[in-house]
């Protein structure tokens, strides 16, 4: 019988002792032997206003140890169903962001050839986009869920292609997503033009701003995207952002009346039954928040995230 990795759990270590990984998982180097394996992006030169990112995936790990293995609302047992190991940081070059692309491709690449599903601890938003292409490369063009409050696909910033907030607009120049199974969850916010989110639903790609999640459940709008998703594969990335800043405020470009953490979770259990071949949490900024919520709220994400791929069985 196959004995798969545990996290520490906190009758056997406190909480506030043992290793700083996802979840207290052990580590190691490669992607060898593993169905899941947690990745770190510790990067914020693609930010366009307050930078912190870098520190995000170090905090998400410290704060993920207030995680227990069992999903009591879904029953999903994934570590009973998965092995899991957090493989430690991808060694970005933190002068020179046109070069991660390459750095991050790479690494994810090998990842891949394990058969192993990443999930990604960020870093900012840039970061989704060389993951995409290992992805798409492996896969071929995937369908997306994109959570965030903003759209990600300007042309340029400040004249230059690669940024956090461009990853979409290159990703679907590339080629690398299926645009009739794109959806973008959480817009809202001011724009430089009217028309800042057309570009979105020209390409086909499904927009539910963030006015239309209001006072109501998200669990019929998943329904309506599990149909939409089909067979095909399918990448999750979450920015905390698409969180309203009174729960999340540790980010770099917050915005007013966005989701709750109710329909965060609503968004990514709703997941469950699609063939999900990866995801990310990003934008977690931790010095705008001294209390570590917002990284505890992108490390609950991303556990749900793993609850939520193929194979994790379910307790009755």
């Amino acid at each position: 019988m196959r004995e798969f990795n545990q996290p520490l759990g906190g009758n056997d270590m406190p909480r506030f002792g043992g290793p700083a990984t996802m979840m207290r998982l052990p580590t190691q180097e490669s992607a060898e032997g593993l169905d899941v394996a947690f990745i770190g992006i510790p990067m914020d030169i693609g930010t366009s206003n307050r930078p912190g990112t870098r520190l995000g995936p170090r905090q998400i790990r410290d704060e993920s140890r207030m995680l227990r293995p069992y999903n009591m609302a879904t029953r999903a047992a994934p570590f009973d169903s998965l092995q899991v190991a957090d493989i430690g940081d991808v060694p970005i070059n933190t002068f020179n962001l046109p070069k991660n692309l390459d750095i991050i491709s790479g690494f994810y690449d090998r990842v891949l050839a394990h058969d192993c599903d990443p999930l990604t601890l960020g870093g900012d938003h840039t970061l989704t986009w060389p993951v995409l292409r290992a992805i798409a490369k492996k896969h071929g063009p995937v369908g997306l869920i994109h959570v965030d409050a903003h759209a990600d696909i300007n042309e340029q910033m400040f004249g230059e292609e690669v940024a956090h907030g461009c990853p979409f607009r290159r990703a679907q120049e590339e080629g690398l997503l299926d645009s009739q199974r794109v959806i973008q969850i959480g817009l809202r916010g001011t724009g430089y033009a009217a028309e800042d989110f057309d570009w979105c639903r020209e390409q086909g790609f499904r927009v539910v701003q963030a006015e239309e999640c209001w006072y109501r459940s998200l669990a019929p709008l998943m329904a309506e995207v599990r149909e939409q998703m089909g067979d095909g594969p399918v990448y999750i990335s979450f920015d905390i952002d698409a969180l309203d800043p009174s729960v999340a405020p540790g980010t770099g470009t917050v915005e007013m009346g966005g989701l709750t953490a109710q329909q965060g979770l609503e968004i990514v259990r709703g997941a469950a039954g699609l063939n999900v071949v990866g995801g990310d949490l990003v934008e977690v900024a931790p010095p705008y928040d001294p209390s570590g919520n917002t990284a505890l709220m992108g490390a609950t994400l991303l556990y749900e995230m793993l609850c939520v791929l193929p194979g994790v069985k379910r307790r009755d």
